[in-house]
């Protein structure tokens, strides 16, 4: 694209968690190819016979066994070898330290590598990990943590663990440093003392249990701070079984955890957990590590843990970072990269640095978005804080649905909960322009999914029942919910809402509650909360995103929406099932035509421009998604009706990033205000792509959300494109305010969330014109 930068907007300065990295002017990396003659199986041996040359290659180098990589060009004539090849081509002769038999090693220059090449930043990143290893930190899941600074949390078993998550790559004119504080949450309860937990639990279902709980987790040795993932459960193998080791003798896990650990085990009966290690055999088998689960602690937070509002508030002390603490930790951090001797020697050695402070750069900030409800009157909210959810207590919703006839379900115990409010949401709906009629109200033995199941049978009248309202005890179990849910979205289809009642305990905030309530229900039932100026007119907005089947392995749910209107405030929803790693677009076909007839029918056309927001794709999935999914659209498109081509955007959407954002204010520094875009200096050269901070967040450090334009024939310009990503942020019905992504992308997630959670089959036709999945 010619020019890539939006204009509109007040100017904001700003600074970034980067740094430049800074090479010598005429930086040059020579890489070489290395050959042994007669072969050296091994690997480790390979690298070892070359680095031994120090004298000859020198200090700086690497070598990955085969490919060498040096910061200069040898000068063979300053070299000792036995005699000259080619040009650019070393001879060394060494000795395989097994049996002193002679080995020659042919070392040919390949390649002169510019700082910018893929390659170099190749190396850029390998040698940064080094130099985070020579400080002492600690690799976990790819990102380096520092173990020694950990922070106990004992009325939980958990430990924190400072760290960074770090990349090197070519901007827009710049290579740069991207550096982020990260904390790895460490348990400190063992592999083994969750067993017993659920042994305890359920001792019927534990083998199923703790096999479902336990593969895919990462676990930490303690023994070496090593990382594995449990891929399996040996139920038959016990420590007291033996291995052989690499010199042919056979000893048991006991033995050898207490002569190499000093680690003496307890258990003896426990199985063995077991890891399928990166590197394969010489033989290219894979090998399968075994794990001591009484050795083991997980990683993370379970989800019953994420649940706890207390054990995330404690947590967040600890992680949720202000933009001052942020910068102030990130400076401290290349401070002692820059300072440590050791560091130092091999940057010299490579004639490389890093600049000492962190990047500045300039930002706009877009103007606040107009809001209106049914009266056509602006909602006046400040645009700091990007929320109105004071303002909608009072003002008539866009379009509402008057609710009539519908069921209101509760154990006998929560009565009083139930009866409270439906007081609160009759008291707060006139001013909403809400219709609600006394419910049907039944009250039942316990919370049980049968009970509230025999309940819908009983009572249920299709085409007339508009909501069933399902209020479940204290946080409320899974399996009721999911039950509840499959009933209402897939058996017999009608609206559902479910509440927990310890939403509803807290009296002072009951009013609020029945308004964000009141609220969901409209929507679900086809209803519209408040709508954005869109300019453009026969529009259609897609959000996709992929959510994976909690209950089927290896199976993902794709959800996608699509706008049905001028105001995008109504919406058709599909979801699609796939094998994890089947192109998504493949069921996504059936998808896209259901919603263009659909649009069809209530705008008498087809859209003439379309713009899709994908989310759920990473960097190294850009390359599939436009040679495979775009292609399919475009045959989608032409299999309608002679002659149909719409305009095309097609956006990738990343909210999982780790670029960070900080506004200046006098002498330190804020988050940068809603509507803030970023599309230069740390926008990547080759891509048509920009950051938008959307939100207002009250702690911490907020996350801006990266856009992507890999394909566009609409015409538009940038700041349109930005302008328009924004407007979307405020259009998701379930929270009055600016959200971190286009609606769209927002309402796709619920969908395939509810699918992949709770339903695990595609819900309802019936259902697709509303927003049932909120």
């Amino acid at each position: 694209m010619a020019n890539k930068r939006g204009t509109t907007g007040n100017p904001v300065s700003m600074i970034t968690n980067f740094f430049r990295v800074k090479p010598q002017p005429d930086w040059v990396l020579f890489q070489y190819h290395v050959e042994f003659s007669p072969e050296v199986d091994h690997r480790k041996a390979r690298i070892a016979m070359v680095c031994s040359q120090e004298d000859l290659l020198g200090r700086t180098k690497i070598f990955d066994g085969m490919i060498l990589f040096l910061p200069r060009r040898l000068e063979k004539d300053i070299l000792f070898l036995p005699r000259r090849l080619e040009k650019d081509q070393t001879v060394i002769t060494t000795q395989r330290k097994t049996d002193g038999s002679p080995v020659k090693i042919t070392i040919t220059l390949t390649n002169e590598v510019p700082p910018t090449s893929p390659v170099c930043l190749q190396i850029y990143n390998i040698l940064f990990r080094k130099f985070l290893k020579t400080i002492g930190m600690q690799e976990v899941n790819r990102n380096y943590y520092n173990p020694g600074q950990k922070v106990d949390i004992p009325q939980h078993r958990l430990e924190v663990w400072p760290g960074f998550v770090t990349s090197i790559l070519q901007y827009e004119s710049k290579t740069l440093l991207l550096a982020d504080v990260s904390h790895k949450i460490m348990r400190t309860d063992t592999v083994l003392d969750l067993m017993y937990d659920l042994y305890g639990q359920d001792q019927r279902k534990f083998y199923e249990k703790a096999t479902k709980m336990l593969v895919g987790e990462i676990v930490l040795t303690r023994y070496n701070n090593q990382t594995y993932r449990i891929d399996d459960i040996s139920w038959e193998e016990h420590p007291t079984d033996k291995f052989r080791l690499s010199d042919g003798t056979d000893i048991s896990f006991v033995e050898y955890y207490e002569k190499q650990y000093n680690r003496k085990i307890q258990d003896n009966d426990q199985p063995l957990l077991l890891s399928r290690a990166k590197k394969k055999t010489k033989d290219g088998e894979v090998l399968i590590l075994k794990l001591i689960p009484e050795l083991c602690t997980l990683t993370g937070l379970t989800d019953e843990a994420r649940a706890n509002f207390q054990v995330m508030k404690d947590v967040a002390v600890h992680t949720r970072i202000t933009p001052g603490a942020r910068s102030k930790t990130l400076q401290g951090f290349i401070n002692q990269l820059n300072s440590n001797p050791d560091v130092q020697k091999e940057m010299r050695g490579w004639q490389i640095e890093f600049d000492q402070n962190l990047l500045q750069l300039d930002g706009r900030t877009l103007p606040k978005e107009k809001l209106f409800c049914r009266d056509g009157h602006d909602l006046d909210f400040k645009r700091e804080n990007a929320d109105w959810s004071r303002e909608m207590r009072s003002r008539a919703l866009l379009s509402t649905r008057p609710l009539k006839e519908w069921l209101l379900i509760f154990p006998r115990r929560l009565g009083q909960s139930a009866n409270d409010f439906l007081g609160a949401l009759k008291q707060v709906g006139p001013a909403m322009d809400l219709q609600i009629t006394n419910p049907v109200m039944v009250d039942i033995e316990d919370d049980q999914a049968r009970s509230y199941l025999r309940v819908m049978k009983e009572l249920l009248k299709p085409g007339v029942t508009q909501m069933v309202v399902c209020i479940l005890k204290g946080t409320g179990r899974k399996d009721t919910y999911d039950a509840i849910k499959k009933f209402c979205c897939v058996e017999h289809p009608v609206p559902s809402q479910v509440i927990l009642s310890k939403t509803l305990n807290k009296k002072q905030m009951l009013m609020s509650v029945a308004t964000k309530i009141g609220m969901q229900l409209n929507c679900k039932m086809g209803g519209e909360l408040w709508a954005v100026e869109i300019p453009l007119t026969s529009l259609m907005v897609v959000g996709i995103d992929v959510y994976h089947d909690s209950l089927t392995k290896g199976m993902s749910v794709g959800g996608f929406v699509a706008s049905m209107n001028r105001h995008l405030t109504r919406w058709y929803s599909k979801c699609t099932f796939q094998q994890t790693g089947q192109e998504l677009i493949d069921q996504l076909k059936h998808c896209l035509v259901a919603s263009l007839r659909n649009y069809q029918a209530i705008n008498k056309e087809f859209p003439q421009r379309i713009i899709f927001y994908r989310d759920g794709v990473g960097d190294g999935q850009l390359e599939a998604v436009l040679e495979h999914e775009l292609p399919q659209i475009m045959d989608t498109f032409r299999s309608q009706t002679a002659g149909y081509e719409p305009k095309i955007t097609f956006v990738i959407v990343k909210k999982r990033i780790n670029t960070r954002f900080f506004a200046r204010s006098g002498p330190g520094l804020q988050n940068p205000p809603p509507g803030t875009i970023v599309d230069d200096e740390v926008t990547r050269p080759e891509w048509y792509d920009f950051f938008l901070v959307s939100q207002s967040v009250r702690q911490g450090t907020v996350t801006p959300c990266h856009y992507n334009v890999v394909w566009d024939t609409s015409g538009l310009k940038p700041d349109h494109m930005q302008r328009l990503t924004y407007k979307l942020c405020h259009l998701y019905y379930n929270w009055p305010g600016t959200i971190r992504v286009p609606a769209p992308c927002q309402y796709a997630h619920k969908l395939a969330f509810l699918v992949g959670q709770s339903i695990h089959t595609k819900p309802a036709e019936d259902l697709a014109q509303t927003l049932f999945f909120l």
